[in-house]
């Protein structure tokens, strides 16, 4: 019976002496190289803290702590397993408020307005993606006598930096301007966290394998996902004109990457690879929101949502970064290369700005504007993305991104529509699938 395990022992004692003896050397690099091994080593990370703050939640539940409970660890406890009742009037009365004062305001004043929130978008999330490029596709400390330099591959890293400043951002604006009683248990924001971790992840790994465009119309596309997952996680209906524009959002999408040219990435590997990253991160981006969607019940404000799930992201992030020994290598990266600090600090201002532009944009003007703002900061995401870093677009990859941002016109203007007519007196019941 002992033969087996100690074969098995055996074996990995041998398993590091044989990959050192090898002629390739640099074998272990390629494997620390490899996405799906990376993912593995960030998921199982994940695991040594959700297992046991799985079985700890358990325990308190099943205890009924909230009845036997006391001392000091109390309330604690109880905002993170139970949370507290919610007063479900506040969130509405002050939304309600915020935007009949939006719209008692002058024409000029609403102008100013509507232009500061566009330029803050557009200059938050346009700086985003052109830094965002060039951390992960360019090298740093290329010189004559150098060389070529070396490049940043830790995605985590980034995730990390980012989810730490939206942290401090969204809890510096909960305590210095009035939120609604918070009600939510605080696990969980840990769903949401988790897929948002995960989504960011494949984001930044897809640039490895991909154009900085394919990502943006990928991005476009993840509302056939996000229909998908609404089905099955929020139980929502949609109408045709919804499933049309997502037909044509895909059409558009598969002009453009059946079009693209294959100069750049020849490797059939590593275009399925980018493939792959880039239909994990619409899945996880499309949990993350319908999820979010239901943590929305318990009547919080945006910048609670944005607290409570980027402090998961940075438990989740950092515990990762430790265990694999992937915190301080990227410490010592910052300090050989200046440039590259300036380029992620800059990267986690920009997305923790554009998270409270966000905010503030719909609740003054509501999400229908958000989305022409948003929609016209892909379209310029991508020209500018051509134009800096030199990518090759086909006249019929050119047409696939016009029928894609056509579509995301179609919609906004048939959701606006819809919207309309919901205000006048129902006529004929919209049919829907």
């Amino acid at each position: 019976k002992l033969r087996e395990p100690l074969c098995w022992c055996a074996a990995l004692c041998v398993l590091p002496s044989v990959l050192a003896d090898a002629d390739d050397a640099s074998l272990l690099g390629g494997w620390q190289d490899v996405w799906l091994f990376r993912l593995f080593l960030n998921v199982l990370s994940y695991a040594t803290i959700i297992i046991p703050g799985y079985f700890l939640i358990s325990y308190f539940k099943r205890i009924n702590y909230l009845e036997t409970g006391r001392g000091l660890c109390f309330p604690v406890i109880k905002t993170c397993v139970f949370g507290n009742e919610s007063k479900t009037g506040l969130l509405d009365d002050a939304s309600s408020a915020a935007r009949n004062k939006s719209e008692s305001s002058s024409s000029a004043r609403q102008a100013v307005k509507l232009f500061f929130c566009a330029a803050g978008l557009q200059v938050s999330y346009l700086t985003w993606g052109v830094l965002q490029e060039r951390v992960m596709t360019r090298s740093y400390g290329a010189t004559e006598v150098k060389g070529s330099g070396e490049r940043f591959r830790d995605s985590q890293f980034l995730v990390f930096m980012n989810r730490i400043l939206a942290l401090t951002v969204s809890g510096l604006w909960c305590v210095l301007f009035k939120q609604p009683r918070h009600g939510a248990p605080m696990y969980k924001y840990s769903f949401a966290s988790l897929s948002n971790i995960l989504s960011s992840w494949c984001q930044y790994e897809a640039l490895k394998y991909i154009s900085f465009p394919t990502q943006v119309l990928a991005k476009a596309s993840k509302v056939i996902p996000v229909m998908l997952m609404g089905k099955i996680v929020s139980r929502k209906s949609y109408e045709y004109w919804e499933y049309l524009t997502a037909v044509l959002i895909s059409l558009g999408v598969s002009m453009f990457l059946l079009s693209s040219s294959s100069s750049k990435h020849p490797s059939t590997v590593t275009t399925f690879s980018g493939v792959v990253i880039l239909g994990g991160y619409i899945v996880f981006d499309s949990f993350t929101s319908n999820w979010q969607d239901n943590l929305f019940k318990y009547k919080m404000s945006s910048v609670q949502m944005m607290f409570g799930v980027n402090l998961f992201s940075c438990l989740f992030t950092v515990g990762s970064l430790l265990e694999q020994g992937a915190f301080f290598d990227s410490l010592a990266f910052m300090m050989r290369h200046s440039e590259f600090v300036m380029h992620a600090v800059l990267l986690s201002v920009c997305s923790a700005c554009g998270q409270l532009f966000i905010f503030y944009t719909i609740s003054q003007f509501g999400a229908a504007v958000f989305t022409i703002i948003m929609t016209l900061r892909q379209a310029i995401a991508i020209l500018l993305s051509c134009f800096l870093y030199s990518h090759a677009v086909s006249l019929v990859g050119g047409l696939g991104v016009g029928v894609v941002f056509l579509a995301l016109f179609l919609r906004i203007y048939a959701r606006s529509r819809v919207k309309k007519s919901s205000k006048r007196p129902p006529q004929t019941p919209v049919q829907k699938v």
